[in-house]
């Protein structure tokens, strides 16, 4: 129970931390004020879980996303319970964190441009969102299984190599979808969103578990030979 709970916190702490960042000051990428842009929304992302890593990664591993976890089942280094509890627990790590946003925007104001951080993708660019959603997810689990496999990983370093990882994947993509990668990410905002964001949310669900899945397979070639 104690890895599931750590998954639990260290999701609500990344969605908190970074969708956070873009709902109290994200503003537009090169506004000046309190806005932080595309730039502080990234690194509020990767440094929440550079964070996390060095908090909680002892504990369970620190996926704190399913698809980082469907990867690591697919690669044969978890069991099958222990994979669909952190799915479970890290989807309600991401509503709490989404619910202390909606909280905290009810007992004050925010300038940002969103209420959640919400996911989504402009009408006729569903393709675009759904290429960039698998490919920056199967780039991202693939740094996750090298940095973090036990004869060909980062060791201790590899919490910083996922998180400076996961801030460069936020820069490019931002633009395109708001950047998920991570299905527990999107599901919290969008929940509180509702609207188009829901409707879409089936996207940021299956891009990333495709891509996920495709990285796994190219993990186990690349990483084969002991």
């Amino acid at each position: 129970m104690r890895k599931y709970l750590a998954e639990m916190v260290g999701t609500m702490v990344l969605v908190l931390m970074g969708c956070g960042s873009a709902v109290f000051a994200g503003n537009a990428a090169d506004a000046l004020g309190t806005g932080v842009g595309t730039i502080g929304v990234a690194l509020a992302f990767g440094l929440s879980v550079v964070a996390m890593a060095y908090t909680i990664g002892n504990v369970s591993g620190c996926h704190i996303n399913p698809a980082i976890t469907l990867g690591v089942w697919m690669s044969g280094r978890m069991s099958s319970r222990d994979a669909l509890m952190y799915m479970i627990f890290q989807i309600i790590g991401g509503i709490i964190g989404s619910l202390i946003l909606v909280l905290l925007i009810s007992t004050g104001g925010h300038g940002g441009p969103t209420i959640s951080g919400a996911n989504s993708f402009d009408q006729g660019e569903m393709a675009q969102a759904f290429i960039a959603e698998a490919v920056f997810t199967f780039i991202f689990v693939l740094v996750v299984l090298g940095a973090t496999d036990e004869k060909k990983g980062a060791g201790n370093f590899a919490g910083l190599a996922i998180g400076l990882a996961l801030v460069l994947i936020h820069i490019v993509c931002i633009p395109i979808t708001g950047t998920s990668v991570n299905p527990a990410r999107s599901i919290g905002p969008a929940l509180v969103e509702g609207g188009q964001a829901l409707e879409q949310l089936w996207l940021f669900i299956v891009a990333p578990f495709i891509g996920a899945a495709f990285s796994s397979l190219v993990w186990k070639t690349l990483g084969g030979g002991r």
